[in-house]
């Protein structure tokens, strides 16, 4: 009996997560990235919640602790660069490992590519299915015919372009925005503390990742422009014009962004849809229900490769079922997120400055609260 393809768009988190399960469950999944390689660098994120018995299942969580940063406590700084509290980033009750995106990416990719095709540096132009399949246009391959199509090709899909429509339909903006840079190693101190400092509108974060630092700009931007993705000089200015009345060591994180060829940046965005599946099509991870801030996405996007795998494979032949089963699945854990966002938000990048001491009062209650808890767990 012929396996059902599957073209996966996006070889990020979700892509190589999918082709895995889908491979262990009776189909021939083949990845499409425009890229030319897997991308290296990336922020720190945390694999948490439903992703850890994910990686479990997959057999890579101890890989995973092995490449996991030294970050293990996060200090607050005052808009002077005094500190005021540290927070531990660590604890028993709560398992989670803090990996770079890289790391993970290659880790999944590795779980894969001995049982998927593995198809670089192309993309998709065009999607025209059918009552049988889906007809797919590349920009570089030959067309070829699917059973299925998933889009986890991130918060800019394509496929969901294609497929769905604009993405204006379907973003919402924060008001915030988001610009990372990478740094020389010797550019941190202690390799196990992430340091925060925020003044009204604008937070500013020194992480120490695994190997290359980050310095993470997030801010609320004076006079909002049109945004380009492809104009770096614009997104430079822009975060030069934001941080610079900021101290501490503003100016020199800024000069680090402005030298880079290509730092990253991106306005901070959810994205809500009313169904992330059309006919033979369907979507993954950030393209589907991406959530700023929360720094889950990438655990969201592996329990959603996960249970869309599993829902494929609990109803053969009816891919609608599977993709209502996988969405009902998935909604009820990414719906509560995106709610409170929009809190996250005014809570983490303050406006003014009686809202940043509510934050700061915030940060010390839980320091408490972890103190208190640590103590407990030590003398148990």
């Amino acid at each position: 009996m012929k396996k059902p393809e599957v073209l996966i768009v996006g070889a990020g988190i979700a892509g190589p997560a999918l082709a895995y399960w889908l491979s262990q469950n009776g189909y021939r999944p083949t990845v499409v990235e425009h890229a030319r390689q897997l991308r290296s660098g990336g922020s720190a994120i945390v694999v948490k919640g439903p992703a850890i018995p994910v990686a479990e299942r997959m057999g890579i969580l101890p890989q995973l602790r092995g490449l996991a940063t030294r970050n293990r406590s996060l200090t607050l700084l005052d808009p002077g660069g005094r500190r005021i509290l540290q927070l531990p980033l660590t604890s028993d009750k709560a398992p989670t490992v803090e990996v770079t995106r890289a790391d993970l990416s290659e880790v999944l990719h590795r779980s894969a590519q001995t049982q998927a095709e593995f198809l670089f540096d192309d993309t998709v132009t065009a999607l025209d299915q059918d009552e049988g399949g889906v007809d797919v246009t590349f920009r570089r391959s030959a067309p070829r015919r699917f059973d299925l199509v998933v889009g986890a090709d991130g918060m800019h899909s394509t496929v969901r372009r294609l497929v769905f429509g604009p993405e204006r339909q379907f973003a919402s903006d924060l008001g915030l925005y988001g610009a990372t840079v990478p740094l020389e190693p010797d550019a941190i101190e202690d390799p196990t503390e992430m340091t925060m400092l925020t003044v009204p509108n604008r937070m500013l974060v020194l992480h120490p990742s695994r190997t290359t630092p980050l310095a993470i700009f997030t801010f609320r931007a004076a006079q909002p422009a049109p945004h380009d993705r492809k104009n770096i000089a614009l997104h430079k200015q822009t975060v030069a014009d934001a941080y610079a009345d900021v101290r501490w060591r503003a100016p020199e994180l800024v000069a680090a962004f402005l030298d880079h060829p290509a730092p990253f940046f991106d306005p901070l965005t959810t994205v809500r849809m009313p169904s992330w599946s059309r006919g033979r099509v369907v979507l993954l991870g950030d393209a589907a229900a991406a959530t700023a801030l929360l720094g889950d996405g990438s655990s969201m996007a592996m329990a959603g490769a996960y249970a869309l795998a599993e829902e494929l494979t609990a109803h053969p032949g009816d891919h609608a079922r599977a993709f209502a089963a996988y969405e009902s699945r998935l909604r009820r854990e990414v719906g509560p997120r995106q709610r409170r966002v929009g809190l996250l938000s005014r809570l983490m990048v303050p406006r003014t400055r009686p809202g940043l001491a509510v934050r700061n009062a915030v940060g010390r209650a839980v320091g408490r609260t972890n103190r208190i808890a640590s103590r407990e767990a030590a003398n148990r």
